[in-house]
């Protein structure tokens, strides 16, 4: 059977054989920003057992300065900010970066080559949601059969919603599009916030039970909450803003591929410059709105991702332009598989391994150095199995 090709027909399909190879050409001739995968590394990093590090040397030193250290390694009570509260919301921010770096217009190609993003896009989105469930119950647990007593809400969730219409908007509009997008929802938040609609009681507009995070989170949020509280920390109104934290992500990643800008150094200074500005205006304005990370406020928003600019500047200076690279190896190695380490360190007892190994070789050594050494075969153990996977180039993506 022979099939006809009509003119029209062949010039369309020409045209799209020419914007693919046009893209691949354009994605081989840039590289890979290694800066990126080192960082969402060092992001998990922490995750996995690194937040320990300065209890366990407290204990070992007894210098009192850890205190502070160890301190940044616990989230804000409630209103406030640490560096612990910053490793959520990063991650984020740097899906949405590897959004920006090749941003894909789709709304005037037809259908069927868009399918096959649309359809990856949605799997990604349902699969986090179920790890996510996997993840909340894990510890030897499990979800229960109640479907009324199981929580959906997770960190995995928040992060399918977020990259799913950060794609979206990269997908379907401008760059203009996406700026008015992330000021008109981080503006209306607040103000959604500042005013609520609906309360549970009057204990106040930011507070646990009387936001409007909270009322929602009662009325529509399936299941049950974290720790049973009123307001869930990755509920249903809170995760709006943290799609700006994505967008703030594809700007950046907009930024530095964007040809004709003066130089490295310049990229790296306005980076910088923009990150202050963002820290500065989120605390500018935490006496209205408060600097809270379980209802994610605005202010919150800004100023996490003003932290993530400069971790991410500092991160691009030393790895893509001074090129110093080799002591980021350790942290490249888990970011390249990521989701899959943070799952596994809910479903598997990596204590339990680390200690099966090194425990007799920990209780020789001095009581003062045993939670060091603990924390440090923790984390090697589950590095080494990265590493095993990264050395055979299994790179598990969602």
């Amino acid at each position: 059977m022979t099939t006809i090709i009509t003119k029209p027909q062949s010039s369309l399909i020409e045209s799209h054989l020419k914007l693919q190879t046009q893209s691949i050409a354009k994605s081989e001739a840039k590289p890979r920003l290694k800066s990126l995968d080192a960082l969402r590394g060092f992001d998990m990093f922490w995750i996995l057992g690194g937040e320990a590090i300065f209890a366990a040397l407290l204990v070992l030193t007894g210098w009192a300065g850890f205190k502070w250290f160890d301190g940044q390694m616990h989230h804000s009570v409630w209103n406030g900010f640490t560096f612990y509260d910053l490793i959520f919301p990063l991650f984020i921010f740097l899906s949405g970066v590897a959004l920006g770096l090749s941003p894909k217009r789709l709304d005037k190609l037809p259908l069927p080559p868009r399918l096959p993003l649309y359809k990856h896009a949605i799997k990604r989105l349902f699969l986090l949601l179920l790890f996510g469930v996997i993840y909340n119950h894990g510890w030897g647990t499990g979800a229960s059969f109640a479907v009324g007593d199981i929580r959906y809400a997770s960190v995995l969730g928040r992060i399918a919603f977020a990259w799913f219409f950060c794609a979206l908007l990269v997908w379907h509009t401008s760059l203009k599009t996406q700026i008015v997008t992330a000021i008109v929802v981080l503006v209306g938040y607040a103000l959604l916030q500042a005013f609520p609609m609906m309360t549970l009681d009057s204990s106040g507009a930011f507070s646990q039970t009387g936001s409007i995070n909270a009322a929602v989170d009662s009325l529509i949020l399936p299941g049950i909450t974290y720790q049973n509280a009123a307001v869930d920390p990755e509920g249903i109104l809170s995760t709006i803003p943290a799609v700006v934290n994505g967008l703030f992500g594809v700007f950046v990643g907009h930024f530095i591929v964007k040809p004709h800008v003066k130089g490295e150094w310049f990229k790296l200074a306005v980076l910088a410059a923009s990150g202050v500005a963002l820290v500065a205006l989120g605390w500018l304005i935490s006496p209205l709105i408060p600097v809270n990370k379980t209802l994610w406020t605005s202010s919150f928003t800004l100023v996490s991702s003003g932290w993530s600019i400069l971790f991410l500047a500092l991160f691009y200076a030393v790895i893509d332009v001074v090129k110093v690279q080799k002591w980021a190896f350790f942290f490249t190695v888990i970011g390249c598989n990521s989701i899959v380490i943070y799952i596994a360190s809910s479903i598997v007892n990596w204590k339990y391994t680390a200690q099966s190994l090194f425990g007799q070789l920990i209780s020789g050594l001095p009581n003062n150095a045993q939670a060091l050494a603990g924390v440090i075969t923790l984390l090697l153990v589950q590095w080494l199995v990265l590493y095993w996977m990264y050395k055979r180039n299994i790179f598990i993506k969602v």
